[in-house]
């Protein structure tokens, strides 16, 4: 490609306002790629530290004092460590308050383990509506800024004798540009934002199996 259509000169020859879609389009790219990696980094730790917590919970160890090292391990294991933390909290507050209430004792640790699942998993999901919104909107964008470009060289061609070829070209060349900004700031915002989902499914489903697997537990150990 010459030094005429080059990318920089395409940009720095844009209008105005298709300069400003693409510092947008790029913003947005930044913005995406930098939750890509946050949101990775954490979906793996949030993996791990499931993988060990349910390797330590089916040990056949003591539940109390699996809650004690939990409790006091001054350290993060994780969103399922504190799922458990809530749910045999609230079942050892119940067996002191009602001791006879077998029914109380599951019910109060099943909804504390939910209330606590929730909240885990509304902070793992946090900011994947900024990368599903980023890969819906910036094609957009990108096809408003190519518009917007195309209508400036088609009005430039109004005052020209004769247009050619080459003189229509590095306009719509240039206008042409936002759209590949917009689909590059799209498509690996969509692709991350699939794959997270996925990965949210499964750390839900997990969670969920253990809430209904250690209420059980706790049913018959109220007994």
């Amino acid at each position: 490609m010459n030094g005429e259509l080059s990318i920089v000169s395409l940009v720095s020859q844009a209008s105005l306002l298709v300069q400003l879609v693409m510092a947008l389009l790029l913003a947005i790219s930044l913005g995406s790629w930098t939750v890509i990696f946050r949101k990775g980094f954490a979906v793996r730790a949030a993996q791990r530290a499931t993988d060990r917590f349910e390797a330590e919970f089916w040990k056949d160890r003591d539940l109390g004092a699996l809650y004690q090292q939990v409790r006091g391990g001054g350290r993060d294991d994780g969103s399922l460590a504190r799922i458990f933390e809530s749910g045999m909290g609230e079942f050892l507050k119940t067996r002191q308050q009602k001791p006879g209430d077998f029914s109380a004792m599951v019910d109060g640790a099943r909804r504390a383990m939910r209330a606590a699942y929730q909240r885990e998993m509304d902070t793992l999901e946090s900011n994947l509506a900024f990368l599903a919104s980023a890969g819906s909107v910036s094609p957009y964008i990108g096809l408003f800024g190519t518009v917007w470009g195309i209508m400036n060289s088609f009005r430039g061609l109004a005052n020209v004798q004769q247009a050619t070829l080459a003189s229509v070209a590095p306009g719509i060349a240039e206008a042409l540009v936002a759209t590949a900004i917009g689909l590059f700031a799209a498509i690996p915002a969509v692709v991350a934002y699939n794959r997270f989902a996925y990965d949210m499914d499964r750390l839900a489903t997990r969670f969920d199996t253990f809430i209904d697997e250690f209420s059980n537990i706790l049913q018959r150990q109220a007994r």
